[in-house]
């Protein structure tokens, strides 16, 4: 697995893996805790989920509060566009937004680490999105800001409709949540 440099953002990983090709399709590792450790991810992973979603849905922007949670993303049918918002109030980059192309070719992964907010939305006409994450689901601390955020000002790809959840929709900007951050 190589890294990709981030432009912005320290302390998330893009990840490439390494996809064997043949006639019949494609093999790669999604998961190796002994390379991720290398790399100094060193999270315990205790949840996997899977969403299916269409063209233009845009899902976040999430993040625990608390001890927070780190995410292991990836694409397994389709293409994302992956964005994370750094929420780390001593950050350098705190309030700032990165993007990553998450897809089924490339099989790359992002790590989210704590004290980011994350989101995506879909460029194909369906994608399937796999994460594990560090802490369990719980909706007693599990938070969200705007993905149309102005102060944030994400920019969403531009061809698409984009389609929230009515959660989503109504998730309050960053500066009206600030106090409750705690990383």
């Amino acid at each position: 697995m190589r890294v990709i440099p981030n432009e912005l953002l320290e302390g998330p990983l893009l990840l490439e893996p390494t996809v064997h090709r043949d006639g019949r399709g494609f093999f790669t590792e999604t998961f190796r805790a002994s390379a991720l450790e290398q790399l100094g991810v060193t999270d315990a992973w205790v949840q996997d989920n899977h969403s299916r979603s269409d063209r233009g849905v845009v899902r976040g922007m999430h993040f625990h509060i608390g001890d927070g949670v780190a995410k292991l993303v990836r694409c397994g049918r389709g293409a994302i566009w992956d964005v994370l918002v750094d929420l780390r109030r001593d950050s350098p980059t705190y309030g700032r937004w990165e993007g990553f192309d998450l897809d089924d070719e490339t099989q790359r992964l992002l790590y989210v680490p704590r004290g980011f907010a994350h989101g995506f939305c879909v460029g194909s006409e369906i994608a399937d999105v796999l994460y594990k994450q560090s802490a369990y689901y719980d909706p007693a601390v599990e938070r969200g800001i705007a993905y149309d955020d102005p102060d944030v000002a994400i920019a969403w790809p531009i061809e698409l409709e984009l389609t929230p959840s009515p959660r989503d929709a109504s998730a309050p900007r960053l500066a009206e949540i600030a106090g409750e951050l705690s990383f």
